[in-house]
C-alpha cells in the first residue's frame, strides 16, 4: 500500500490569505482562508498595498490553524506548495516567502504552482477527472477556455481580449450601487429581472474562441448614465438580468464551439464566477438541449474563490512528476499557461 502524500499549500495571489493541508491531491484535511473583503470594500476594489500588509499579518496564523485542523505536524508533511503567479506581485511574494521558509526550515521539497491551474484542479477535490477534459475559467482576472490533455498539460483555446468577466460584473455593480465584490448580488438581481435591454454579445459571430466584455460593460454604463440624464427610471433587476443574459450568451456560445472542435467527456467550470447560479443553470440546460453525453463539473461554492486547497490539488500532480522548485523561485504576476 502506497504512503499517503501530505502537501502544505499556500495561496496569496490577491486578497485571500489561505493555507491548506491536502492529502493525495484529493482530500482536504484543512483549508484556512482569511478574507480581506471588508478592508477593500471602501475602496471599491482590491488595493495591492493593503492586501500585502494583510497577508503579512495573517500568514503565520493561517499556517498554525491549517496544521492544527489537519492534526498534523511539519514532520508529517511531504512537500510545500505555493502560488507563484499570476496575481499581485506584493501579495504573491508574501506567500512565496512563507512557503520557502517552511520548506527550508523543515527540509521539504518546494513546489511552485500556477494559480490558474489550481482553479481548474479544484474540480479534482470533488470528482475524478478524465483526460482530456475542457475547462472554462471565469474569475475577476481571467476568462479562458482551456483544454487539459493530460495531468498538468494545458492548452489555452480562448482568452479575453480586454476585461475579464468578473471584472465586468464589479464595474457594472458600481453603477448599480452595489458594494465590491458585485457578482453575487448581480446574479441574485438577475434571477428576479427580465432580459429586456438589448446589450451587445461581442465576438459571438467571430470564428475564434476569444472573449470581449469591454463593449458590453460600456454599453451598460452608457445606458444607465443616459437614463440618469433624462431622468428615466430603469428597473435595476432588469438591468442585471439583461447584463447577465449577454454574459451567459457569450460564454455559452464560445464553450460549445470549443466542445464541437474538441469533443470531451467532461467540462469543468472554475474560478470565482463559477459560483454564479445563472451560469450553472445555463450550461446545464445547454448540455441537455444539445443531448451531449458529458459531465458538467462545478467545484462547491467554497472552492470557487481563491483558496489553498486548489493549490494542493495541482501540486500533487507536480509532486508525482517530481516537478520541484529551488529556493530562488520568484513571483510571476503575469504568468499564464
Amino acid at each position: 500500500m502506497e504512503k499517503d502524500t501530505l502537501i502544505l499549500s499556500f495561496e496569496s495571489s490577491c486578497d485571500e490569505t489561505s493555507v491548506a493541508v491536502i492529502k493525495n491531491g484529493k482530500e482536504i484535511l484543512s483549508n484556512i482562508i482569511a478574507t480581506q473583503i471588508k478592508s477593500h470594500q471602501r475602496f471599491g476594489g482590491v488595493v495591492p498595498e493593503v492586501a500585502s500588509r494583510h497577508h503579512v499579518e495573517e500568514v503565520t496564523h493561517c499556517i498554525d490553524l491549517a496544521l492544527n485542523e489537519a492534526e498534523v505536524t511539519y514532520d508529517d508533511l511531504d512537500a510545500v506548495a505555493v502560488t507563484y503567479g499570476p496575481g499581485l506581485v506584493g501579495s504573491l511574494l508574501i506567500g512565496i516567502m512563507a512557503a520557502k521558509t517552511v520548506a527550508f526550515a523543515h527540509n521539504l521539497p518546494l513546489i511552485k504552482s500556477n494559480h490558474l491551474a489550481g482553479h481548474i484542479y479544484s474540480a479534482n477535490l470533488v470528482a475524478d477527472l478524465k483526460y482530456p477534459f475542457m475547462a472554462l475559467l471565469v474569475s475577476g482576472g481571467h476568462t479562458e477556455i482551456v483544454l487539459v490533455r493530460a495531468p498538468g498539460e494545458f492548452e489555452t483555446l480562448g482568452d479575453t481580449r480586454d476585461d475579464a468577466v468578473g471584472e465586468a460584473y464589479d464595474k457594472i455593480g458600481r453603477v448599480l450601487g452595489i458594494n465590491y465584490p458585485a457578482g453575487k448580488q448581480v446574479d441574485e438581481m438577475a434571477a428576479k429581472g427580465k432580459d429586456i435591454f438589448d446589450f451587445p454579445r461581442a465576438m459571438v459571430q467571430e470564428d475564434n474562441l476569444d472573449f470581449s466584455f469591454s463593449g458590453l460593460k460600456s454599453s451598460f454604463i452608457n445606458r444607465v448614465h443616459h437614463a440618469d440624464q433624462i431622468h428615466e427610471e430603469l428597473n435595476k433587476d432588469d438591468l442585471a438580468a439583461s447584463f447577465q443574459g449577454a454574459v451567459l450568451d457569450i460564454l455559452s456560445n464560445k464553450v460549445f464551439r470549443a466542445l464541437k472542435q474538441h469533443p470531451v467527456k467532461q467540462l469543468v467550470v472554475a474560478g470565482g464566477v463559477a459560483a454564479n447560479q445563472g451560469l450553472r443553470q445555463c450550461l446545464k440546460d445547454d448540455i441537455e438541449k444539445r443531448n451531449l453525453d458529458m459531465d458538467l463539473i462545478f467545484p462547491p461554492l467554497r472552492l470557487c474563490g481563491d483558496n489553498a486547497a486548489m493549490i494542493g490539488a495541482i501540486a500533487q500532480i507536480q509532486y508525482d512528476k517530481k516537478d520541484f522548485a529551488d529556493l530562488t523561485v520568484n513571483a510571476d504576476p503575469s504568468l499564464d499557461f
